[in-house]
């Protein structure tokens, strides 16, 4: 950790400007699903290729993730950070100037491409700023809360931008105006921040591009780290899939109105948060593995009991948050006993390894998180298209399934070690 070198105003300024920043990212992440259903009724298009805007999202994160760590360090964490809040500026204010399926896709695109830049930028200068690891700790943790409260909002902004009585109406694209402005403010911000550390002359490791993808696949050849990406991957293919879907199941499955069912879908988000603040309390006087098989159960338990609650819904013209189908309460409760199981295999994986195989081993855990993702909305859109939302929500008790079985494999070699 650093010492103290910027005085507490300029470090509050730092942290209000990296809490903005998540803020910003953490609604221009996860209005991929509620973007999905708008481009789906505003442009006609298929679900299954509404879709892809989930790999524009991830695969950049995922590529640009791994390639910026060897090379970020010589071009400086505020320029980053800089070049990632002018991208999104850009790419926003384009939407509504240039709507289009196109367009939208280059919009996830250019934020897959800048979080993975803030991402990095914004770890690193949590490090910078910290003075012990507690203080790190709570820094971290408080800013992923903060990222819940962006998810959350985000929802909501949205919902507000979306004509319920016209659902196909492109003014929800004004929504972008508001969040030019938002990464114009944010942009401002960091440039006018001293970020005196971050400036400075950082030691740069005499390590390649090539020598980290090597170091990498040999981490690949170990069995449990082959079984924790494989957690990992299912895991975010179930989030992503669920959350991603989440609004347009509640539209045509549970007939809600397209802006209550972009709002109901913050529900999901709130138990995300919820758990993972709880899960923390939890997992400090349980062993993780039995506290990640009954979260497993209880989501499978969740999907047995909710789903067959939204057959024959009839669609209410009168419909209101009183009367609405109680299986739009019920099912994102999923969220709470999903929240602990991502932080808790890697933390468990993570706290295994020397701390010199980290920074390769979270490469590797960006990758295979964002291929996850990417996976999970592919295929729930498959699905949801060809068949039903039903269907295409029974089918997360297979990965589910699948996670309860690789846990067990990840217990045992885990338990090699110590």
């Amino acid at each position: 950790m650093t010492n103290q070198a910027q005085q507490p105003a300029s470090r509050r300024r730092i942290i209000l400007a990296l809490f903005l920043l998540y803020f910003v990212f953490a609604i221009l992440l996860n209005s991929v699903g509620t973007v999905i259903l708008q481009v789906i009724k505003t442009y006609g298009v298929s679900k299954s290729a509404a879709s892809v805007l989930e790999a524009f999202k991830d695969i950049p994160i995922s590529i640009v993730s791994f390639c910026v760590a060897s090379f970020l360090p010589r071009l400086g964490y505020k320029y980053a950070m800089l070049t990632g809040m002018a991208i999104v500026t850009i790419s926003t204010a384009a939407m509504p100037l240039l709507p289009g399926f196109l367009m939208t896709k280059l919009l996830f695109l250019s934020v897959g491409v800048a979080f993975a830049l803030i991402k990095v930028s914004v770890y690193a200068s949590i490090g910078l700023i910290s003075a012990d690891r507690k203080q790190h700790a709570s820094l971290m943790n408080t800013l992923e809360g903060f990222f819940m409260v962006g998810v959350l909002s985000g929802y909501w902004i949205f919902g507000y931008f979306i004509d319920a009585n016209d659902p196909a109406s492109p003014v929800w694209l004004h929504v972008y105006w508001l969040l030019a402005a938002l990464c114009a403010l944010t942009f401002l911000l960091v440039a006018t921040t001293s970020f005196t550390e971050f400036e400075a002359k950082l030691t740069v490791s005499d390590s390649s591009l090539l020598t980290d993808f090597a170091d990498m696949l040999k981490l690949m050849a170990r069995p449990l780290v082959c079984v924790y990406i494989i957690s990992a991957f299912l895991y975010v293919l179930l989030e992503q899939g669920i959350g991603t879907w989440l609004p347009t199941f509640n539209n045509e499955i549970l007939k809600m109105p397209v802006d209550m069912s972009v709002q109901a879908t913050s529900i999901f988000a709130a138990c995300l948060a919820i758990g993972r603040l709880g899960a923390g309390a939890v997992m400090r006087k349980l062993n993780w593995y039995l506290v990640l098989n009954i979260c497993l159960i209880s989501m499978a338990a969740l999907v047995l009991l909710t789903l067959p609650l939204t057959h024959n819904i009839v669609a209410n013209p009168d419909l209101r948050w009183s009367n609405a189908p109680l299986a739009a309460f019920i099912f994102p409760l999923i969220g709470l006993f999903m929240a602990p199981i991502y932080p808790g295999i890697n933390s468990v994986m993570l706290s295994s390894l020397p701390t010199n195989q980290h920074a390769a081993m979270t490469g590797l855990l960006v990758l295979f998180s964002a291929l996850g993702g990417t996976s999970g909305s592919m295929i729930t859109g498959y699905v949801f298209g060809a068949m039903n939302g039903q269907t295409a929500f029974y089918l997360s008790l297979l990965p589910l399934s699948v996670i309860l079985l690789t846990l067990f494999f990840f217990k045992r070699a885990i338990e090699r070690l110590d």
